[in-house]
């Protein structure tokens, strides 16, 4: 065992010297991640996300799941991309326009929260963009298929994805950290 290897882990990194010019810096990497959050802490992070993401997914059937009789002859599905965006842009009024596509982006924000607290390992925008787009597609095609009056949209999907990455960036990024311990990435594991 080395003499760096040797110190104690709770120990903090010595401030080094530099040579040009002769201030001190701290280490670019700490040598330990940062420990996470008390157990009892935890614990209430972990609940508030579980109840939260019941609430959510109560708030999600009921507005996607709905059927809606009345529509059923004016909805149309959309695989491609971009479509019905741009037909709301152009064609509605602003305020249907800012509800249809504002509330897909709001609707997808709880995901991008919520999943880093409940789900350590898809912690990152990657891995929450995934979880979201197959989640998001799964509701989509349970809709087109099963209920009156909905259909698939692809950019529901879209819209969806780009809020829970809003809410991971915001809020979900530094709630997953402060609940749960950081992840050591390969390249943190190369012996020295």
């Amino acid at each position: 065992m080395t003499w760096s290897h040797a110190r104690r882990r709770d120990e903090e990194p010595r401030e080094a010297v530099r040579p040009d010019t002769g201030t001190k810096s701290r280490p670019a990497h700490p040598a330990h991640p940062a420990r996470p959050a008390h157990p009892a802490v935890r614990a209430l992070a972990m609940l508030a996300a579980f109840a939260g993401t019941v609430l959510f997914s109560v708030v999600l059937a009921r507005l996607t799941l709905e059927p809606s009789a009345a529509s059923a002859a004016l909805v149309h599905s959309n695989l491609r991309p971009g479509h019905s965006i741009g037909a709301y842009l152009e064609g509605a009024s602003t305020v249907e326009a800012a509800r249809q596509l504002g509330g897909n982006l709001l609707l997808g924000v709880p995901f991008g929260v919520l999943l880093p607290v409940l789900l350590p390992p898809a912690r990152g925008l990657l891995r929450v963009a995934v979880v979201t787009v197959c989640l998001m597609t799964l509701v989509e095609l349970i809709q087109g298929a099963l209920v009156t009056g909905r259909v698939f949209d692809i950019d529901d999907v879209i819209l969806n994805t780009a809020g829970a990455l809003l809410g991971y960036l915001l809020i979900g990024l530094r709630l997953g950290r402060a609940v749960h311990p950081r992840r050591r990435h390969w390249w943190h594991r190369r012996p020295s």
